[in-house]
């Protein structure tokens, strides 16, 4: 069974504000200690359909610092799987034992090869993925990121009834997976706000690609200069936000996502007395170095 260690939970905050609005937080992070937040909800289906399918090999995609990389390496050893790891930068095939993401996977079982940036745009060509199977035999593929229908499926599950109540749901945005699947599973009256931690407006296509229906829309102006920057205002909301609420922010999505919302409800952007949902995906690790991936 994939079960999480943990149910997630709701807890409110108190954000002050004129307008009435209550805002509770969607407790994601503490489903497991390291299949964190959205990635436990991404891998599920997919970990559920590579035992169906006989696979005891995943393979995937990311980079030095990926959330998504942690994610599969812990997964692999919890529910019996090798993984393998194609880790974008050959630069690191001496020294990722410097890297705590790597270290950690490594430790949990995983099996790193390292290409170059040129190679690692290829991770989609067939001619590539038939490379790697020649070299490691038979796996099943996870997508960079973990987002595909299986794991649109498995976000879907973060919404329950008891989340009717909400008039918006708020949620960061990396490759989209998990904002579909929260759009799949919201309420006629409910609207989406994904706050994508990427510059650029690529994301509404790839997200419309798993949507199917629902009211969304993407907030694109806290971003803090692109993905995975960070300056000394998001540094010092993180840790007052901790002071106060005692909940931890990573650097990269969910920070972002918390300041934008907080600053949003000052603005008067939501309808007095709203109620707001902004769900917590975890991927903590990435506080070890500062930083962090997809």
């Amino acid at each position: 069974m994939i079960q999480p260690q943990q149910q997630s939970f709701n807890q409110k905050i108190e954000v002050s504000n004129n307008f009435g609005i209550e805002v509770y937080v969607k407790r994601e992070d503490v489903l497991h200690n390291e299949i964190s937040g959205n990635k436990f909800r991404k891998l599920k289906y997919n970990l559920l359909e590579a035992q169906k399918l006989g696979f005891v090999k995943l393979l995937t995609f990311g980079g030095a610092y990926s959330n998504h990389i942690a994610a599969v390496a812990a997964a692999g050893k919890e529910f019996g799987f090798e993984t393998i790891g194609v880790i974008r930068g050959d630069e690191l095939v001496d020294k990722y034992l410097e890297n705590p993401t790597l270290k950690k996977a490594s430790e949990n079982g995983m099996q790193f090869e390292f290409v170059t940036r040129t190679q690692y745009r290829d991770k989609n060509n067939a001619t590539f993925l038939n490379q790697l199977e020649e070299k490691f035999g038979d796996f099943y593929l996870i997508p960079e990121g973990g987002t595909n229908d299986l794991a649109v499926k498995g976000c879907k599950e973060i919404l329950t009834d008891n989340d009717k109540m909400f008039d918006f749901i708020c949620c960061a945005v990396g490759t989209g997976g998990t904002i579909s699947g929260i759009i799949n599973s919201s309420y006629e009256h409910q609207k989406v706000l994904g706050f994508p931690a990427l510059k650029g407006d690529f994301l509404f296509q790839d997200i419309q690609k798993y949507a199917e229906n629902g009211q969304w829309n993407l907030v694109t102006d806290y971003h803090f200069g692109g993905y995975a920057k960070i300056n000394d205002e998001l540094k010092q909301f993180m840790k007052q936000f901790f002071k106060k609420y005692l909940i931890t922010l990573d650097p990269v999505y969910t920070s972002k996502l918390f300041f934008g919302v907080i600053n949003l409800i000052s603005k008067g952007y939501f309808k007095p007395n709203s109620k707001i949902l902004i769900i917590h995906t975890g991927g903590l690790q990435g506080l070890q170095s500062n930083i962090a991936e997809i």
